[in-house]
């Protein structure tokens, strides 16, 4: 059941589309007419903006709807393959230009934090925000203990209740979609918000973020892909964070990255192997690198560094999905539709039943005319737009597993497009997962694999004998329970075969009993009414008999 914080939120939702005008997104033979009649309803409300542009209402009104609205326009403005370019410039203010917070306000919550005077903690603490996002923002800092020169993340007041707000109305929209939309058991809107809600409340925990950021540091240490910053954990708290401060050239600058002749086509392509190791080597992701959270190095421009900073949102993957994977894109760089299809099948993206040679057909008819482009020009966020869109005729079902996934190889692409326009995402990416496919089924791996096992293989081999007697023992007492199941469902079947009998009877000789009386035979009455009774006794007792 709606609440009154909910239906207050979904009033301010539409009363924003309706002020901003952003219903002119949609042609308007498009528009519903649900929608239409909702407006005239709430016929107070205006378009007070007309005098903006539309992009820049779109930008303006997601930054006025908060966090989860926000992160939205910033993966939108990385799709400059999919936007026109004024949308895409628009949103990307939304990467790092979200207008801060008070200065004090944000002294408050660090000394509130760390519950100590911020001047015991830091020198020259700047109130200014460095930068500022949907969720935080960074303030620069020395620290006192050592000179060192960081930045000091810290949440924005409030934030935790917004964020819950907007949850529980996307929750509530999830669940009438799943009970009203015929589509809703493909898409699993509720499970897909739930896999939101994880993500999002993860992302406004700093200490999670401290714990995230350690792991990937851990993970591309003296790597020569990415570079990122040392946390300080004795200064980690749920609402602050203290961080190395690195210096870099944000990646959406290509005139600073030209300037001082940065390798744009290498770095673009080390964009692309650092997802794919990521991904496939360490199973944990960076799954939020929209352009405000990546930088270039100033150092080495002809051996170019990526810096990733703001691992609030990590990804991770297993084993099965991994290899499904890797297999799908292989067969899609290799243009075997037969594999993409059965492959589909295998891992239960689609109904175990899917006609594959049909489904084959269909993705080759969607596929085939974008691979007549040259490789380069090629979008592979569009090949897999039209995928899915395909699988759904198929009832393919959205794997939350993969959300982040998905969305992260759109920011990727997206990044790599903007810094190299002929970047060929399928020709990087094919040798890494052709050796990482060779590499699963190697013996080395095999042995790692054996290696990892043979401590607990080893510790429970003197437990053998006995696990073998229990397992004995227990087969005996289950062969023991399924013949008795047996008897007890073959007793049963035969009482509900006398019962069935005696219904019959009984309901026979009740009819013969009723026609009898209404033609006032008394004798046949009884003689036939006597019977029944006892008939519906004996059908009553085999019935509740076990």
């Amino acid at each position: 059941m709606i609440k009154i914080k909910e239906l207050t939120r979904l009033y301010q939702i539409n009363k924003t589309v309706i002020e901003y005008g952003l219903i002119e997104l949609l042609p308007k033979e498009h528009v519903p007419l649900a929608y239409r009649f909702m407006c005239a309803c709430l016929f107070w409300i205006s378009n007070k903006h007309q005098g903006m542009s539309l992009p820049e209402r779109l930008r303006l009104s997601l930054q006025s709807l908060g966090p989860i609205y926000i992160k939205l326009g910033q993966m939108l403005s990385t799709r400059r393959d999919l936007l026109p370019p004024i949308y895409a410039d628009q949103l990307a203010y939304l990467q790092d230009n979200v207008p801060p917070f008070c200065g004090e306000q944000a002294i408050e919550q660090i000394e509130k934090s760390f519950n100590k005077p911020i001047d015991s903690i830091f020198d020259d603490f700047d109130k200014v925000a460095l930068a500022s996002a949907s969720i935080a923002q960074v303030h620069t800092a020395t620290l006192k203990e050592d000179g060192r020169a960081v930045v000091v993340k810290v949440t924005r007041p409030g934030i935790e209740k917004r964020i819950q707000a907007d949850l529980q109305l996307m929750k509530w929209l999830a669940s009438l979609m799943q009970r009203f939309l015929k589509e809703a058991e493909r898409l699993r809107p509720v499970e897909v918000i739930h896999e939101y809600e994880k993500t999002i409340i993860d992302e406004i925990d700093l200490m999670r973020e401290g714990a995230n950021t350690i792991q990937l540091r851990r993970n591309f240490l003296n790597s020569k892909l990415l570079y990122v910053p040392e946390i300080y954990p004795n200064y980690c708290t749920k609402n602050a964070l203290v961080m190395e401060r690195i210096y870099g050239i944000p990646v959406s600058d290509t005139n600073a990255l030209q300037a001082q002749n940065t390798n744009l086509k290498l770095l673009a392509e080390r964009g692309v192997e650092t997802f794919f190791t990521q991904v496939f080597r360490d199973s944990f992701f960076h799954a939020d690198m929209h352009p405000g959270n990546v930088f270039v190095s100033y150092e080495h421009p002809e051996d170019p560094l990526w810096i990733g900073i703001d691992c609030g949102i990590m990804g991770t993957l297993n084993k099965e999905d991994k290899r499904y994977l890797a297999e799908n894109f292989l067969a899609f760089f290799n243009r075997d539709y037969r594999q993409v299809a059965q492959l589909h099948v295998d891992s239960g993206w689609v109904p175990a039943d899917t006609p594959v040679e049909e489904f084959e057909f269909s993705i080759r008819a969607v596929c085939e005319p974008i691979f007549e482009k040259p490789l380069a020009e090629i979008s592979f966020a569009q090949v897999l737009i039209n995928l899915f869109n395909t699988a759904r005729r198929y009832n393919m079902k959205v794997q939350p597993q993969l959300v982040l996934l998905q969305k992260t190889l759109f920011y990727v692409e997206g990044l790599g497009r903007q810094l190299y326009p002929q970047l060929d995402l399928w020709d990087t990416a094919k040798p890494f997962l052709e050796n990482w496919m060779k590499e699963q089924v190697s013996p080395k791996t095999l042995f790692k694999s054996i290696s990892q096992k043979a401590p607990f293989w080893l510790e429970k081999l003197p437990e053998l004998p006995e696990l073998v007697y229990y397992n004995l023992s227990q087969a005996k007492s289950q062969n023991k329970q399924l013949i008795l199941l047996a008897e007890s469902f073959n007793k049963q079947q035969k009482n509900n075969r006398k019962s069935y009998f005696y219904i019959a009877a009984a309901i026979s000789l009740s009819l013969i009993s009723a026609l009898a009386y209404l033609q006032t035979d008394k004798n046949l009455t009884l003689l036939a009414g006597i019977p029944g009774i006892f008939a519906w006794l004996l059908a009553w007792r085999y019935t509740n008999k076990v």
